[in-house]
């Protein structure tokens, strides 16, 4: 039997990727053979043949935001049981994190009193602060242990908590017509992996449609940020479901042990698979992905939404070639016109130079993103890769890919079109308020620059423009376009500890469950 690269080969020879109709491709362009590369490496951890190290997968993250305040080191938690500020006295109350938790000493304080703490760290437990009973006869302690915390935990009780209660079709709100547990789905094969989650092939057993499933470990998210971060992406896929370009939820559910995202499965792989085998891909086709992106970004923007994690990795190719961006677990909702954050997360190659000065920062950080992204489709690497860095230890750190995405000017490939050549420098412009899509003209600078002068914009948001590649699946199970290394895992979920369920505060994830009511309507037809 042929070897899978040997079909993929001579299909690739046969089916490369085609030229949008009226494009004039030079002879690299159309011998895009020479550009694959077997994937058998001539021993375990050695190169492929031909590939290139400069376009890999690398992990998001997140850096814990801290205030140093006269010896304190100050977190922002969120408060479950009654807490009162160590300064005003005042419960500590409201949505999200809602004050200050000293990670040493554990004071607790409200938001707005932190920078007024006269009081040094003594990187000991404080004592608690006593409140008499109030008008109902309640008592009221606010304790410096009052949360749980990572670095010291709060004795179990002596009850653990109960897992949540199975939901029973009588109690269901009217509308509410089905909840989905794991019994109704049929695990296929393991398609991803992230920081903490890990991403399946399932079918739904009632209807035989296929999705993807994320499932992360609750053991894993406890921190209150990893809790507010996975509703946040729970919000963001609810969000998502209504645009062509994006992602979108089928359901959520949870057990015990696990959350649970359903969510559509687009058959044609990542971009970041296409590229390690592409190389760099024709203009013509850079410019259909960037401006199904941009339309994606500026929906998200248009709700309030920061992307903040937009990668090769994160954008999918579906059936019929058209993008879809996915992930949203490093989102920021709730963003007015005009608001900044200051969260230092992302994917180390992508992150904006004002998150790196620990900047406020807005929108503009997702263009910067796509600025990037777009650089490797045209040029085939990063924009910030430094040669033979990968001989030198001092030059192979995150610390000076930071530095140099800080002070390196970006090189252009002489090779690009000067349309080409105008869209990236406008993207990866250092100064976020003269960057192309920040200005005045927001998004319709973006809309209007020469590099996408030959866009239809209102077609392409209909899908009504015919893609430059598409996929090619042998059915809807097919999984040629995934890396062997997911597909090639067991597809089994580790069993139940109960030591560990029991250190879970259930109550944190009350709420999670959601049916998407368009998707279930359209079950309801089969």
């Amino acid at each position: 039997m042929r070897s899978f690269w040997t079909e993929f080969l001579n299909a690739a020879a046969n089916h490369p990727f085609p030229a949008v109709s009226g494009d004039i491709l030079s002879p690299l362009d159309l011998d895009l053979t020479e550009e694959l590369f077997p994937n058998v490496p001539a021993a375990p951890g050695m190169p492929c043949a031909g590939e290139d190290r400069s376009i890999y997968r690398r992990g998001a993250r997140r850096w814990r935001k801290l205030y140093r305040v006269n010896g304190h080191i100050f977190q922002a938690k969120r408060f479950n049981r009654r807490a009162f500020c160590a300064f005003c006295q005042d419960r500590i109350w409201g949505l999200g994190r809602q004050g200050f938790k000293c990670i040493q000493c554990k004071l607790l304080v409200h938001k707005k009193c932190h920078k007024l703490v006269q009081k040094p760290c003594s990187n000991e437990h404080v004592d608690p602060v006593e409140v008499k009973e109030d008008a109902n006869g309640e008592s009221a302690l606010a304790r410096a242990s009052s949360v749980r915390s990572r670095a010291e935990p709060e004795p179990l009780p002596e009850t653990p908590p109960a897992p949540p209660a199975a939901v029973r079709p009588e109690d269901l709100e009217p509308g509410s017509q089905r909840q989905y547990s794991l019994e109704d789905f049929e695990l296929i094969r393991v398609i991803g992996r992230g920081s903490y989650a890990k991403v399946l092939m399932v079918e739904l057993k009632r209807t035989k449609r296929v999705y993807a499933m994320k499932v992360i470990k609750k053991a894993l998210v406890t921190d209150d940020e990893d809790i507010d971060w996975v509703q946040t992406e729970k919000h963001v896929f609810e969000t998502a479901s209504n645009h062509p370009f994006l992602v979108g939820l089928h359901s959520c559910f949870q057990t015990p042990s696990r959350l649970f995202f359903v969510i559509e499965f687009v058959r044609g792989g990542d971009l970041m698979f296409h590229m390690q085998r592409q190389r760099r891909l024709p203009e013509e086709h850079a410019r259909f992905y960037a401006a199904e992106i941009s339309l994606a970004l500026h929906f998200l923007h248009e709700r309030g939404v920061i992307y903040r994690d937009l990668k090769l990795d994160n954008v999918l190719l579906d059936h019929d070639g058209h993008i879809k961006l996915t992930d949203y677990g490093m989102c920021k909702e709730g963003v007015r016109p005009g608001d900044t954050t200051s969260t230092f997360c992302g994917t180390p190659n992508y992150i904006a130079p004002e998150i790196l000065r620990g900047e406020e920062y807005g929108f503009s950080v997702d263009w910067w993103a796509l600025g990037v992204l777009t650089y490797e489709m045209l040029a085939g690497r990063s924009p910030f890769d430094i040669a033979q860095a990968a001989d030198n230890p001092d030059q192979n750190t995150e610390d000076y890919l930071f530095q140099v995405i800080l002070e390196k000017t970006i090189r252009i490939p002489r090779s690009l079109s000067v349309k080409a050549a105008s869209v990236l420098k406008g993207f990866l412009n250092k100064n976020p308020v003269e960057r192309l899509g920040c200005g005045e003209g927001g998004f319709l600078d973006i809309v209007n620059h020469p590099f996408f002068k030959s866009i239809e914009w209102e077609m392409l948001e209909q899908k009504q423009v015919v893609p430059p590649f598409k996929p090619r699946l042998e059915g809807e199970r097919d999984l040629a376009n995934f890396p062997p290394e997911f597909t090639d895992e067991p597809v089994h979920l580790t069993p139940d500890n109960d030591t560990v369920i029991a250190d879970i505060d259930q109550s944190e994830f009350e709420g999670f469950e959601y049916v998407n009511p368009l998707l279930m309507s359209l079950e309801d037809c089969v």
